[in-house]
Protein backbone atom coordinates (compact mmCIF):
# COMPACT_ATOMS: atom_id res chain seq x y z
CA UNK A 1 0.00 0.00 0.00
CA UNK A 2 1.00 3.86 -0.91
CA UNK A 3 -0.67 6.08 0.84
CA UNK A 4 -0.86 9.58 1.95
CA UNK A 5 -2.19 11.16 5.34
CA UNK A 6 -3.85 14.76 5.19
CA UNK A 7 -3.80 15.68 8.82
CA UNK A 8 -0.93 15.71 10.39
CA UNK A 9 -2.72 15.68 14.14
CA UNK A 10 -2.62 12.75 16.26
CA UNK A 11 -3.80 10.32 14.69
CA UNK A 12 -2.75 11.47 11.09
CA UNK A 13 0.55 11.11 12.58
CA UNK A 14 -0.28 7.28 14.58
CA UNK A 15 -1.82 6.28 10.93
CA UNK A 16 1.54 7.08 9.14
CA UNK A 17 3.80 5.28 12.23
CA UNK A 18 1.43 1.79 11.89
CA UNK A 19 1.48 1.82 8.32
CA UNK A 20 5.54 2.02 8.61
CA UNK A 21 5.30 -0.66 10.90
CA UNK A 22 3.59 -3.09 8.82
CA UNK A 23 5.99 -1.88 5.98
CA UNK A 24 3.84 0.23 4.06
CA UNK A 25 4.98 3.10 2.14
CA UNK A 26 3.84 6.54 3.29
CA UNK A 27 4.45 9.29 0.81
CA UNK A 28 3.79 12.07 3.50
CA UNK A 29 1.97 13.38 6.00
CA UNK A 30 0.73 17.14 5.34
CA UNK A 31 -1.19 19.45 7.19
CA UNK A 32 -1.81 23.01 6.88
CA UNK A 33 0.25 25.71 6.45
CA UNK A 34 1.30 27.53 9.38
CA UNK A 35 -0.10 31.23 9.57
CA UNK A 36 1.65 33.25 6.98
CA UNK A 37 3.56 30.69 5.22
CA UNK A 38 2.89 30.29 1.74
CA UNK A 39 2.11 27.46 0.60
CA UNK A 40 3.90 25.76 -2.63
CA UNK A 41 1.10 25.90 -4.78
CA UNK A 42 -1.30 27.62 -3.50
CA UNK A 43 -5.00 26.96 -3.62
CA UNK A 44 -6.01 28.68 0.00
CA UNK A 45 -3.42 26.77 1.45
CA UNK A 46 -5.52 23.72 1.35
CA UNK A 47 -3.81 20.57 -0.29
CA UNK A 48 -3.68 20.49 -3.96
CA UNK A 49 -3.11 17.35 -6.42
CA UNK A 50 0.35 17.72 -6.66
CA UNK A 51 0.93 18.31 -3.34
CA UNK A 52 -0.92 15.14 -2.42
CA UNK A 53 0.98 13.51 -5.37
CA UNK A 54 4.45 13.44 -4.58
CA UNK A 55 6.34 10.58 -4.38
CA UNK A 56 7.07 7.25 -6.42
CA UNK A 57 4.47 5.27 -7.80
CA UNK A 58 0.74 5.48 -8.28
CA UNK A 59 -1.21 7.13 -4.68
CA UNK A 60 -3.43 3.85 -3.64
CA UNK A 61 -4.79 5.30 -0.66
CA UNK A 62 -5.75 8.96 0.58
CA UNK A 63 -6.24 8.83 4.70
CA UNK A 64 -8.05 11.99 5.89
CA UNK A 65 -7.90 13.24 9.50
CA UNK A 66 -7.62 16.51 9.13
CA UNK A 67 -10.29 19.26 9.74
CA UNK A 68 -14.25 18.96 8.63
CA UNK A 69 -14.15 22.27 6.36
CA UNK A 70 -11.00 21.12 4.75
CA UNK A 71 -12.59 17.50 3.74
CA UNK A 72 -14.11 18.46 0.42
CA UNK A 73 -10.79 20.06 -0.43
CA UNK A 74 -8.91 17.32 0.48
CA UNK A 75 -10.82 14.66 -1.56
CA UNK A 76 -10.81 16.50 -5.01
CA UNK A 77 -7.03 17.41 -4.86
CA UNK A 78 -6.65 13.36 -3.86
CA UNK A 79 -8.80 12.43 -6.95
CA UNK A 80 -6.78 14.95 -9.15
CA UNK A 81 -3.63 13.00 -8.39
CA UNK A 82 -5.26 9.61 -8.94
CA UNK A 83 -6.32 7.84 -5.63
CA UNK A 84 -9.22 5.92 -6.01
CA UNK A 85 -9.36 4.76 -2.31
CA UNK A 86 -10.17 6.82 0.32
CA UNK A 87 -10.41 6.81 4.13
CA UNK A 88 -12.12 9.87 5.84
CA UNK A 89 -12.02 9.85 9.67
CA UNK A 90 -12.55 13.58 10.24
CA UNK A 91 -15.67 14.89 11.88
CA UNK A 92 -17.75 17.91 11.87
CA UNK A 93 -18.44 17.80 7.86
CA UNK A 94 -21.72 16.83 7.16
CA UNK A 95 -22.77 19.52 5.06
CA UNK A 96 -19.89 18.33 2.75
CA UNK A 97 -21.23 14.87 2.53
CA UNK A 98 -23.09 14.93 -0.27
CA UNK A 99 -20.57 16.86 -2.45
CA UNK A 100 -18.05 14.31 -1.17
CA UNK A 101 -19.72 11.20 -2.23
CA UNK A 102 -21.00 13.14 -5.80
CA UNK A 103 -16.95 12.97 -6.61
CA UNK A 104 -16.13 10.21 -5.83
CA UNK A 105 -18.80 8.59 -7.98
CA UNK A 106 -17.72 10.94 -10.79
CA UNK A 107 -14.33 9.79 -10.38
CA UNK A 108 -15.18 6.15 -9.80
CA UNK A 109 -13.41 6.24 -6.59
CA UNK A 110 -15.03 4.52 -3.31
CA UNK A 111 -14.66 5.81 0.43
CA UNK A 112 -14.82 4.87 3.31
CA UNK A 113 -15.93 7.62 6.07
CA UNK A 114 -16.85 7.08 9.84
CA UNK A 115 -16.68 9.22 12.61
CA UNK A 116 -14.86 6.74 14.20
CA UNK A 117 -12.94 3.66 13.14
CA UNK A 118 -12.75 1.86 16.68
CA UNK A 119 -14.36 -1.70 15.79
CA UNK A 120 -15.18 -1.41 19.60
CA UNK A 121 -17.38 1.82 18.97
CA UNK A 122 -19.42 0.20 16.13
CA UNK A 123 -20.17 -2.47 17.99
CA UNK A 124 -21.24 -0.56 20.95
CA UNK A 125 -23.55 1.63 18.60
CA UNK A 126 -25.17 -1.31 17.58
CA UNK A 127 -25.72 -2.01 21.49
CA UNK A 128 -26.99 1.45 22.01
CA UNK A 129 -29.88 0.96 19.35
CA UNK A 130 -31.15 -2.39 20.81
CA UNK A 131 -30.72 -1.12 23.65
CA UNK A 132 -33.08 2.20 22.57
CA UNK A 133 -35.85 -0.56 21.44
CA UNK A 134 -35.76 -2.42 24.33
CA UNK A 135 -36.46 0.78 26.52
CA UNK A 136 -38.64 2.50 24.22
CA UNK A 137 -41.90 1.31 25.66
CA UNK A 138 -41.15 2.12 29.30
CA UNK A 139 -41.59 6.15 29.76
CA UNK A 140 -40.14 6.74 32.96
CA UNK A 141 -36.29 5.72 31.77
CA UNK A 142 -35.11 8.36 30.16
CA UNK A 143 -32.17 8.00 27.91
CA UNK A 144 -29.06 10.21 27.61
CA UNK A 145 -25.16 10.43 26.41
CA UNK A 146 -22.53 12.09 27.70
CA UNK A 147 -19.09 11.71 26.63
CA UNK A 148 -15.68 13.31 27.17
CA UNK A 149 -12.59 14.28 25.19
CA UNK A 150 -9.33 15.80 25.85
CA UNK A 151 -9.48 19.54 26.50
CA UNK A 152 -8.16 20.56 23.33
CA UNK A 153 -10.92 18.64 21.10
CA UNK A 154 -12.56 21.84 19.03
CA UNK A 155 -15.76 19.70 18.18
CA UNK A 156 -19.14 19.36 20.55
CA UNK A 157 -20.35 17.03 20.62
CA UNK A 158 -18.01 14.53 19.23
CA UNK A 159 -18.57 12.65 15.81
CA UNK A 160 -18.95 9.63 17.66
CA UNK A 161 -21.95 11.04 19.80
CA UNK A 162 -23.53 12.14 17.03
CA UNK A 163 -23.46 9.33 15.27
CA UNK A 164 -25.00 7.62 18.79
CA UNK A 165 -27.53 9.75 18.88
CA UNK A 166 -29.05 9.68 15.71
CA UNK A 167 -29.24 5.68 16.10
CA UNK A 168 -30.47 5.81 19.52
CA UNK A 169 -33.27 8.74 18.41
CA UNK A 170 -34.26 6.23 15.40
CA UNK A 171 -34.74 2.88 17.80
CA UNK A 172 -36.01 5.13 20.90
CA UNK A 173 -38.85 6.82 18.55
CA UNK A 174 -39.97 8.88 21.99
CA UNK A 175 -36.72 11.01 21.57
CA UNK A 176 -36.94 13.01 18.50
CA UNK A 177 -33.55 15.15 18.45
CA UNK A 178 -30.62 16.04 20.25
CA UNK A 179 -30.23 18.89 22.83
CA UNK A 180 -28.03 21.69 21.83
CA UNK A 181 -24.35 22.56 22.46
CA UNK A 182 -24.70 25.23 25.03
CA UNK A 183 -28.53 24.56 25.67
CA UNK A 184 -29.46 26.23 28.32
CA UNK A 185 -33.05 25.15 29.20
CA UNK A 186 -34.31 21.61 30.11
CA UNK A 187 -34.68 19.34 27.44
CA UNK A 188 -37.88 19.36 25.68
CA UNK A 189 -39.69 15.26 26.27
CA UNK A 190 -38.38 14.71 23.06
CA UNK A 191 -35.25 15.91 23.20
CA UNK A 192 -32.60 13.89 23.86
CA UNK A 193 -30.10 15.29 26.47
CA UNK A 194 -26.45 15.23 25.08
CA UNK A 195 -23.30 16.57 27.39
CA UNK A 196 -20.00 17.18 26.30
CA UNK A 197 -17.07 17.44 28.22
CA UNK A 198 -13.98 19.16 27.78
CA UNK A 199 -10.82 18.37 30.23
CA UNK A 200 -7.84 16.86 30.66
CA UNK A 201 -6.23 14.18 28.28
CA UNK A 202 -8.52 11.47 27.41
CA UNK A 203 -8.77 9.78 24.14
CA UNK A 204 -12.33 9.60 24.67
CA UNK A 205 -15.10 7.66 26.76
CA UNK A 206 -18.66 7.79 25.67
CA UNK A 207 -21.86 6.65 28.22
CA UNK A 208 -25.62 5.91 27.28
CA UNK A 209 -28.07 5.74 30.35
CA UNK A 210 -32.01 5.45 31.17
CA UNK A 211 -32.41 7.11 33.89
CA UNK A 212 -35.24 5.92 36.10
CA UNK A 213 -36.36 6.92 39.42
CA UNK A 214 -35.30 4.02 41.28
CA UNK A 215 -32.61 2.74 38.66
CA UNK A 216 -29.88 3.45 36.43
CA UNK A 217 -28.38 1.54 33.11
CA UNK A 218 -25.59 2.56 31.90
CA UNK A 219 -23.85 1.57 28.41
CA UNK A 220 -19.80 2.50 28.82
CA UNK A 221 -17.24 2.33 26.22
CA UNK A 222 -13.56 4.28 27.50
CA UNK A 223 -11.04 4.49 24.90
CA UNK A 224 -7.70 3.77 26.39
CA UNK A 225 -5.34 5.33 23.59
CA UNK A 226 -5.95 6.01 19.81
CA UNK A 227 -4.81 1.86 18.05
CA UNK A 228 -8.03 0.95 18.33
CA UNK A 229 -8.79 3.70 16.05
CA UNK A 230 -5.76 3.11 13.66
CA UNK A 231 -6.61 -0.34 13.45
CA UNK A 232 -9.86 0.28 12.41
CA UNK A 233 -8.74 2.97 9.68
CA UNK A 234 -6.30 1.06 8.15
CA UNK A 235 -8.54 -2.01 8.32
CA UNK A 236 -10.91 0.32 6.06
CA UNK A 237 -7.91 0.62 3.05
CA UNK A 238 -6.89 -3.20 3.11
CA UNK A 239 -10.78 -3.54 2.49
CA UNK A 240 -11.20 -1.01 -0.35
CA UNK A 241 -7.51 -2.21 -2.04
CA UNK A 242 -9.38 -6.48 -1.35
CA UNK A 243 -11.84 -6.36 -4.20
CA UNK A 244 -13.59 -3.40 -6.57
CA UNK A 245 -16.04 -1.56 -4.28
CA UNK A 246 -18.97 0.47 -5.73
CA UNK A 247 -18.03 4.16 -6.24
CA UNK A 248 -19.62 6.48 -3.75
CA UNK A 249 -18.73 6.56 0.26
CA UNK A 250 -19.08 3.61 2.40
CA UNK A 251 -19.78 3.38 6.04
CA UNK A 252 -17.57 1.87 8.29
CA UNK A 253 -20.13 -0.98 9.28
CA UNK A 254 -19.43 -2.60 5.80
CA UNK A 255 -16.03 -3.07 6.88
CA UNK A 256 -17.20 -4.06 10.58
CA UNK A 257 -19.34 -6.62 8.96
CA UNK A 258 -16.87 -8.19 6.72
CA UNK A 259 -14.44 -8.38 10.10
CA UNK A 260 -17.22 -10.14 11.54
CA UNK A 261 -17.84 -12.95 8.91
CA UNK A 262 -14.54 -13.92 9.50
CA UNK A 263 -13.91 -12.31 5.97
CA UNK A 264 -9.90 -11.82 4.77
CA UNK A 265 -9.09 -8.58 3.01
CA UNK A 266 -5.61 -7.82 3.86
Amino acid sequence: MQAIILGDGAMGTAIAAALRARGETVLGVHGRPKPGETHPLGNHGEHTAAHAGTGNGALLVAFDFSAGDAVAVNVDAALAAGCRRLVIGTTAWEDQREAVAGALVGSEAAGVASASFSLGVALFARLVEEAGRLFSPLTEYDPFIVEWHRRTKPDRPSGTARELSRRLIAAHGRKQRPTNPGQVAPPDPDQLEVVAIRAGASPGMHLVGFDAPGETVELRLTARDRSAYVAGAIASADWLLAAARPAGLHPFDSVVNDLLSNSTFD
